[in-house]
């Protein structure tokens, strides 16, 4: 019985004793996993969404070394009835009105300020929209109705065999993909966790084998869509995201702070969410998109491709929210109306008739309860009004 027990805990020490070292060895992983599983937790969500860079592997995006002019200001801009009760329904964390390139409005709540960085979410699909028209002007990439295996051929024989360029634009792709945040076994969420475990986004975009209907049909807003925007942009040019956001957007802007992406395990960027800007530099980026591409003189993004890719050409439903590519465009918008947004609250407004621009970020929780989206496009436009004085 005593050689019994001797062996057990023997056993026992062994197991604690690998425990450990496998703990220690997998700790990066580890950590970022549960930072994955508490990320949107309710007394850690608005510290999280400002400090991404020390839960994730991330790559700063160079902005450049030349001095930057502070955005002017203006007279300060009385905002409409029930902004405040909607700051505090909405968690917002920031809120930032230009018109005609002035602020005129800004704000910051729940104990962030002008310095955070806040992650975008899916306002950087719309950072990667601008980016891609760069390379079209400039015939990186030919046709927007090249199949995407032209240029990435390892995903041939996955569910985007057979889908182009502008089917991936327009999330149209047609393929199988489960986007319910808040469901723990969806797709988005397994895909959460192989970021957080350094794994391959590459190989979980060509891992997907099961489509819904054929590319082009319906559209389905399907955010691994815009990984494979990413992955025909990286092979026409061979070069990686960052260094082409940097060189072609970022640098020719001129911003207050250094923006970085999330990345997975290879260095790849997270282009479909994974971006990392102020508040302020949120702004100079709508700014200049509102210019149709224009800033301080130099045509940064093609005209013509920012009215295309803000145009609501994708196949949405009659009377529901349209789509262009990588840009929202809402429910009774005039022309000039478009934005980009992410998931918990982040927003970026333009309207070019009224030279507004409206950035705001956020932690709401309550994000997908019906009416919300409708409810913050009410407020912004609410905002515009109230910049006609």
């Amino acid at each position: 019985m005593r050689l019994v027990l001797k062996w057990l805990l023997r056993i026992g020490l062994m197991l604690i004793i690998a425990a450990v070292l496998v703990g220690f060895w997998k700790r990066d992983e580890i950590t970022r996993l549960l930072a994955v599983n508490s990320l949107f937790d309710a007394d850690r969500i608005v510290s999280n969404f400002s400090n991404m860079d020390g839960a994730f592997l991330h790559r700063d995006i160079p902005k450049g070394a030349g001095a930057v002019s502070p955005l002017p200001r203006g007279p300060d801009l009385t905002m409409p009835a029930g902004y405040d009760t909607w700051v505090t329904d909405r968690s917002v964390t920031s809120t930032l009105v230009l018109k005609d390139g002035q602020i005129v409005h800004e704000a910051y709540y729940q104990g962030t300020g002008s310095d955070d960085q806040r992650i975008s979410w899916s306002i950087a699909k719309s950072y990667l929209s601008a980016l891609f028209g760069i390379l079209v002007a400039e015939g990186a990439i030919t046709s927007l109705d090249a199949p995407v295996t032209d240029y990435v051929p390892t995903l041939k024989g996955s569910a985007y065999d057979g889908a182009t360029i502008r089917n991936v634009l327009q999330m149209s792709s047609g393929i199988t993909f489960d986007e319910d945040y808040l469901d723990p076994s969806s797709d988005i969420n397994r895909m959460g966790r192989i970021l957080a475990l350094g794994g391959r986004m590459d190989d979980f975009a060509a891992g997907l084998t099961e489509s819904t209907t054929e590319p082009g049909v319906e559209w389905k807003y399907t955010s691994i869509d815009t990984h494979i925007v990413g992955m025909v942009a990286r092979a026409a040019t061979g070069r990686d995201i960052p260094d082409l956001m940097a060189e072609k957007l970022i640098e020719p802007m001129g911003l207050e702070h250094t923006p970085y992406y999330i990345t997975d395990g290879v260095g790849v960027a997270f282009v479909l969410g994974g971006l990392n800007f102020s508040t302020r530099d949120y702004a100079r980026f709508g700014q200049m998109i509102l210019q149709n591409g224009s800033w301080q003189g130099q045509q940064i993004v093609p005209a013509d491709w920012i009215a295309a890719s803000t145009a609501p050409s994708a196949r949405t439903k009659p009377g529901k929210i349209g789509y262009g590519y990588q840009w929202w465009i809402p429910v009774g918008a005039t022309a000039g109306q478009f934005m980009g947004r992410g998931i918990y609250g982040q927003y970026l407004y333009i309207d070019q008739q009224a030279g507004v621009v409206i950035v705001t970020t956020g932690a709401d929780r309550k994000f997908r309860e019906s009416g919300v989206n409708e409810r913050n496009i009410n407020m912004f436009r609410d905002i515009v009004d109230a910049t006609k004085g």
